[in-house]
């Protein structure tokens, strides 16, 4: 599995297995051709998770130049480029022999989706989720199409998946979602520790990504809305936020972030 850097900030995900690929929200065709050619592999197929330019942009001529079959979120398909196979929450679709299972998780777009595989065929074993812009390390996606409440049940859902989850985010945000995070929690130790983990990371040049969903437990302010901490802070930046209710927590928090600088 590997993270295709994209943008000025973007993962493409490619996973590979005797000589096929497939990837996951290719806004860009360019570094998919690359590591195609680079590894001698033939793509097999293309996921997408919904319907923004930067992770759609480039399926058009990689299904020209390929023939891959596409899938893509069922609420979304007037928004993508056709032919692709529309997917809804329940549905299940398996390529390079891997079954996924696909989540609703609406909020940052009106059809998102994600896809989850209990394990995949390589070293790790462990359980993966391709999550678009639902979930970041650290943070979660803007609210540009759902509202609150959608999202905080599209949250729930993810979190609610096997702690050895890989979480595969679309964006290398996690630095600035960190900084977030430890003003909302200052005193959440095992936040502190991944923010250095994650910071040495970088500076080496490597991703911080996959995370793994239960250090996300731990340390993601917006998985963590039922806290007394983050509840705490949520009312301190709205005298509003009801701290009983999840709901309203994740809105503060949202709102909050949206001109955290």
């Amino acid at each position: 599995m590997l993270p295709l850097p994209a943008f000025a900030d973007n993962y493409i995900w490619m996973l590979h297995a005797a000589g096929q690929a497939v990837v996951v929200d290719p806004g860009d065709a360019q570094p998919v051709f690359d590591a195609l050619a680079q590894r001698g592999l033939r793509l097999a197929g293309i996921l997408v998770t919904h319907h923004h330019r930067d992770h759609v942009g480039g399926v058009a001529a990689l299904r020209e130049a390929t023939g891959a079959p596409v899938w893509g979120p069922a609420r979304e398909q007037y928004r993508i480029a056709v032919p692709f196979v529309p997917l809804a929450g329940g549905d299940r679709v398996e390529v390079l022999g891997v079954p996924f299972a696909v989540i609703d998780v609406p909020g940052h777009t009106a059809g998102h989706i994600a896809y989850y595989a209990p394990a995949l065929p390589d070293a790790a074993g462990t359980p993966v989720l391709f999550c678009g812009d639902t979930l970041f390390s650290a943070g979660c996606g803007r609210l540009f199409e759902g509202t609150p409440a959608q999202m905080q049940a599209s949250l729930d859902a993810l979190a609610a998946l096997p702690g050895d989850t890989r979480v595969c985010c679309a964006h290398e945000y996690t630095l600035s979602n960190l900084k977030f995070a430890r003003a909302v929690e200052p005193g959440n130790a095992e936040l502190l520790q991944y923010s250095a983990r994650c910071h040495e990371l970088r500076a080496g040049g490597l991703p911080t990504l996959p995370a793994r969903l239960a250090t996300e437990r731990a340390i993601n302010p917006f998985l963590r809305t039922r806290e007394a901490t983050v509840a705490g802070a949520a009312r301190g930046f709205d005298a509003q936020v009801s701290p009983n209710d999840a709901v309203s927590v994740f809105a503060a928090l949202r709102q909050w972030k949206n001109t955290f600088q």
